[in-house]
């Protein structure tokens, strides 16, 4: 690959770097150098004109579904790289819910060789129970030596405590870690959105908050118990945000993330049935909504994912009861990220989706500097782009965003010694 990217504006907290125009040129999957704007030659390479734009690390998904094996109608290892590349990420870390289920090493070199030559990288995470039935212990060692980054059951909880206790114990021992989903499924059964004014005034059953935060404070005793470390996935109420900073205050070994609907979406755009806005957990008030944003800026919740989930129609054209949870969030994270930048900051939302979801997973950091693996997002803020099938890269449609223009777009995504440019 010989690529340059004239006039492009590095974003890149804590680098001196930082805020300056620049050309960039990449060699072989390295960048070669980085020089003034509008200084490099291009000596035979690819030439993109970064005009307008920022580059900075590739993003990093913590949370997402690819739904392969098994569900490959809803997306593929394929479809789902190309739609986070399109969405700037050069890394997603998928989760094991699929058909079967990856609960052991064949299952993960399945994932890890399907991937192979894709611009993304994926990281593919493994069960923490066998078949995700919560029963007991899937081959988690195994599964980490073949390259799972990390253990979770998906939208399932542990529900016997006993069990999660022995799975934070067994996986101490090689540095694994536990990405849990914090839901008691007795409270939450039958749930159809948040508890609250807007459930009582739609007449649907909703799930309390009590149902996360249960559990939430459960695995954190269980971290302090057996002295080591768990990861809270897509946390949604201001309960579970005090919880964990009260357990970061102590010196817990603890870690959370957000997804990017549940700082921008309250339970009050359910009031038009719309099932692509029926998540799990379900989006909820205001003050849930504030209280994230604030444990973003203040770093209590470490990173911000797109908690992509694909449905086909079968599983959501439906009425909003019976339609599945979940959402596309790979392409449209960009253009949400960015209506954020004013209340969290911009710098503060990329290291949230760049450096801590690596150093959570243990993933080399990436950075830009000469020498440097080609690791880049390269994003216009102010272009603008309508979502809708000419545009959409994943199999599934599922988002509330289709059909609308957005702002915010990527135009070239880099890494793994090539590059693609949207």
């Amino acid at each position: 690959m010989h690529l340059l990217i004239k006039n492009t504006t590095v974003s890149q907290p804590n680098s001196p770097l930082n805020g300056k125009t620049q050309d960039i040129l990449i060699e072989n999957g390295k960048i070669k150098s980085i020089v003034a704007a509008n200084t490099a030659q291009s000596d035979g390479a690819t030439v993109i004109d970064g005009t307008g734009t920022y580059t900075s690390v590739g993003f990093m998904d913590m949370r997402a579904q690819f739904a392969d094996p098994g569900f490959e109608q809803r997306e593929d290892i394929q479809s789902g790289c190309k739609a986070a590349a399109a969405g700037g990420f050069t890394g997603v870390a998928v989760l094991p819910s699929t058909q079967p289920p990856v609960h052991s090493k064949s299952e993960v070199e399945y994932i890890l060789s399907r991937a192979k030559g894709q611009v993304t990288t994926v990281y593919p995470m493994g069960c923490i129970t066998h078949k995700r039935e919560g029963n007991e212990l899937a081959e988690m060692y195994d599964m980490h030596t073949a390259g799972a980054v990390a253990f979770s059951d998906g939208n399932r909880a542990i529900a016997d405590s006993g069990l999660m206790s022995r799975a934070l114990l067994y996986t101490k021992g090689f540095n694994g870690l536990l990405c849990v989903h914090p839901e008691d499924s007795g409270l939450a059964k039958g749930g159809q959105m948040n508890e609250g004014i807007v459930s009582t005034r739609l007449g649907m059953k909703g799930v309390p908050n009590l149902a996360e935060e249960l559990i939430v404070k459960r695995d954190i005793e269980l971290a302090r118990y057996n002295n080591c470390r768990v990861h809270f996935s897509h946390i949604s109420t201001a309960g579970s945000v005090e919880l964990v900073r009260k357990a970061k205050a102590e010196g817990l070994q603890v870690t959370a993330d957000v997804s990017i609907a549940h700082l921008v979406w309250t339970d009050e755009v359910l009031e038009e049935y719309d099932s692509n806005f029926k998540l799990t957990p379900p989006l909820r008030t205001q003050n849930d909504v504030d209280a994230l944003i604030a444990s973003v800026k203040d770093g209590t919740i470490d990173a911000v994912c797109t908690d992509h989930n694909p449905q086909d129609a079968e599983n959501k054209v439906l009425e909003y009861e019976y339609a599945s949870p979940g959402m596309l969030g790979l392409q449209t994270f960009l253009p949400l990220a960015l209506a954020l930048e004013k209340t969290i900051g911009w710098d503060t939302l990329l290291k949230a989706v760049t450096e801590n979801p690596r150093r959570i997973l243990g993933i080399e950091a990436a950075t830009i500097a000469e020498g440097q693996p080609a690791n880049l997002t390269v994003y216009s803020p102010a272009a603008k782009w309508t979502f809708d099938k000419s545009t959409n890269y994943s199999k599934s449609v599922n988002s509330p965003l289709w059909g609308n223009e957005l702002t915010g777009k990527v135009v070239v995504t880099v890494n793994n010694n090539n590059f693609l440019q949207f």
